[in-house]
């Protein structure tokens, strides 16, 4: 698992970093009052057509002790690695010395392309190695704004997490919520989210602090202005809640937080955290608000909180974290939610089970599908003495279901040998039964 950062007040700590941020350096381009600008993202450097009086920032020598020593043509390398994504060459070359924050002629860095491709392994990759989360392309823009322009909300909360700027200016005048609003209409584009990850990364924004109310320096708009001139309708009831919202207290923001984890309402989560609702709230059952969502099935709050940061592991009074419940419940869609969280798949449940156990006996079909392409554990025995295959058997009621759930665990190589703590084979549990198909399946 990789680390996770520590628990915080998320809309607190953007609110100051956003504070403590020195304005855009530059002066800002003459336009038009209705403008016709490219992306802020260009795989070929600076647009041409776009007014500006700036010469382009100058690439930065690299700081690392072995630069005098360093092969030059590992950064070009890097930077053609980043492009085509391929993170075993990135990382190959950045642990032979190669800069994630070299840039290219276009501006261009491993870090920034990871922004704005999306590309949340190699942004990882480039963060752990030293990535400026405060470095600017070729627009003046940092990270945060290339990735909300694509629809990226989870590279966004990555960002947020590791301490970028949310309210930094572009050259285009712009912030990452700006963009995320004025780009929205390419959603689906190449390399670009669809209209729901348009609408999470605004909510990520929000629910981190993001100011709602500054207008862009391009045209004069507020955010509220560019969601409605757009169409966005949902977004623009989120920011004019957000910019109408009074102060709670902390206990009635956690509150808020719990209630709208349980009902899946993610504009009440993202208001509630930016009402200063800690990640990790807990009710009186020792849940987070994540725990809350994935037991609801509540998808998404539940990809407003693993954006943020919230922790896929976070155990209960009973013993449960959010990836283990969705064994429960088998939802697919909450696994692959929670996956890209680097959850504990080692982790059991008070019974001493895996998450693939519980979805066996209660006949899971999609879930097991999945969740065995993972490298959780098929032949966990948990307290009772069983694996998952042996539970599908015991549990099960020998149909359709628990026959696939059969199949599934053996094509994925679960061992159909270990008996139960009395000895006892699945396929001896399946012939006291009368199992007859399963049998056939474990001979």
């Amino acid at each position: 698992m990789r680390p996770r950062p520590a628990p915080v007040a998320v809309a607190a700590v953007a609110v100051v970093l956003g504070a403590c941020a020195a304005p855009s350096a530059g002066p800002e381009p003459t336009a038009p009052a209705v403008p016709t600008v490219s992306p802020s993202v260009s795989r070929s450097g600076p647009d041409p057509t776009q007014p500006t009086t700036e010469t382009p920032t100058p690439t930065p020598t690299p700081t690392r002790e072995a630069s005098a020593v360093r092969d030059p043509a590992l950064d070009d390398d890097l930077i053609r690695a980043a492009w085509a994504n391929d993170v075993d060459a990135a990382q190959d070359l950045v642990e032979r010395g190669a800069d994630v924050n070299a840039k290219d002629a276009t501006e261009q860095s491993a870090y920034l392309i990871a922004t704005s491709e999306g590309f949340s392994e190699l942004l990882r990759l480039t963060l752990d190695h030293g990535a400026d989360v405060a470095s600017l392309d070729s627009y003046r823009g940092t990270g945060l704004i290339r990735a909300a322009e694509r629809g990226h909300a989870d590279i966004v909360g990555e960002l947020i997490q590791r301490g970028v700027d949310i309210d930094h200016v572009n050259r285009l005048g712009w912030t990452g919520l700006h963009e995320a609003l004025v780009f929205a209409e390419r959603a689906g584009g190449e390399a670009r989210g669809d209209e729901r990850d348009y609408v999470d990364t605004v909510r990520v924004l929000v629910a981190a602090g993001g100011d709602v109310t500054l207008r862009s320096r391009r045209d004069d708009r507020s955010p509220l202005e560019l969601a409605r001139e757009s169409g966005l309708d949902a977004q623009a009831e989120l920011i004019d809640a957000a910019a109408s919202q009074g102060r709670v207290s902390r206990a009635e923001a956690n509150r808020r937080l719990l209630d709208a984890a349980a009902g899946d309402d993610a504009d009440a989560a993202a208001l509630a955290l930016r009402g200063g609702a800690e990640l990790e709230a807990r009710n009186d059952r020792g849940q987070t608000p994540l725990l809350v969502a994935a037991a609801a099935d509540s998808t998404q709050v539940a990809r407003l909180l693993t954006y943020l940061g919230a922790d896929p592991d976070a155990v209960d009074d009973r013993s449960d974290t959010p990836w283990l419940v969705t064994g429960v419940t088998g939802s697919v869609q909450m696994l692959e939610i929670l996956l890209p969280a680097d959850p504990d798949l080692t982790a059991t449940n008070r019974f001493g089970g895996l998450s693939p156990i519980p979805a066996a006996e209660r006949g899971h079909v999609d879930y097991l599908r999945r969740v065995v392409r993972t490298e959780v554990d098929l032949d966990h025995v948990n307290d009772l003495g069983w694996t998952a295959l042996l539970e599908a058997v015991i549990l099960g009621d020998g149909g359709e279901r628990h026959q696939q759930v059969v199949k599934i665990l053996l094509d994925a190589g679960a061992d159909p040998a270990i008996p139960d703590a009395d000895g006892v084979t699945a396929l001896q549990h399946a012939e006291r039964r009368g199992y007859d198909e399963i049998a056939e399946l474990l001979r």
